[in-house]
């Protein structure tokens, strides 16, 4: 039975990723903040036998070292760093940044997968699909910004693809993938009511792209439809 374990996931696409993976049979590793105040996760650890709950705040770092411990005999087939912030607020734009919301932005969603991938490196070496998955977005495309504005939201993003290309390279000789999802614009509540997609659609076509993925394809940048993006 293959494993995945995912971050952020007591709400939005993180959610939604564990809903699909505990019905299709998977042992799911579901990671948050905090578990006791998501009714959502415990009714989906209650529901099904395969799903572990575990208390992880991504940006401590030491949290995340203590948590792959716990986890040291387990096999992750696919590791998706899903957890994020937007970071950027009405108000503070160039001119009035909040430089301190800037780094924990940058820490949260460009430090912390990079982070995840080292603490959980051999749990994903001994799996039989060793893929790592990471959320990011159009916004992190420098070729595809034409309207400015969201400066922590977008650097963070574009970091992290920067980061996970490189991480590509440096681990195909270990046989592990890396493969970087822009999800669309979901209905959760960082994308806001008026997106245009929901998030059963946008994991079922993320899950297509990790299912159907090859050696070949590691480093790339995609759309959650198999487009492929700009950097």
């Amino acid at each position: 039975m293959a494993t995945a374990l995912i971050t952020g996931a007591n709400r939005g696409l993180g959610l939604e990723f564990c809903r699909q993976y505990a019905a299709d049979g998977w042992n799911v590793i579901v990671c948050c903040r905090q578990p006791a105040m998501s009714p959502d996760l415990d009714a989906l650890a209650r529901q099904y036998a395969t799903v572990r709950v575990e208390a992880l705040d991504v940006s401590d770092f030491s949290q995340i070292d203590t948590l792959s411990r716990k986890l040291s005999e387990c096999c992750i087939d696919v590791l998706i760093n899903n957890a994020g912030v937007y970071g950027d607020s009405q108000g503070y734009g160039f001119g009035q940044i909040d430089y301190q919301t800037w780094i924990d932005t940058l820490v949260l969603n460009t430090q912390a997968p990079v982070k995840m991938t080292e603490a959980f490196l051999n749990q994903i070496k001994c799996s039989d699909k060793k893929l790592i998955v990471n959320i990011s977005s159009l916004m992190g495309s420098i070729a595809d910004n034409d309207s400015g504005g969201s400066i922590l939201y977008r650097s963070s993003k574009a970091a992290l693809n920067a980061a996970m290309k490189s991480l590509a390279i440096d681990l195909k000789n270990d046989s592990i993938g890396v493969l970087t999802l822009h999800p669309g614009w979901v209905k959760t509540d960082m994308g806001g009511p008026n997106a245009l997609i929901d998030a059963h659609e946008s994991i079922s076509g993320m899950r297509k792209l990790i299912d159907n993925f090859s050696l070949e394809q590691s480093g790339s940048f995609v759309k959650f439809d198999g487009t492929a993006l700009p950097w």
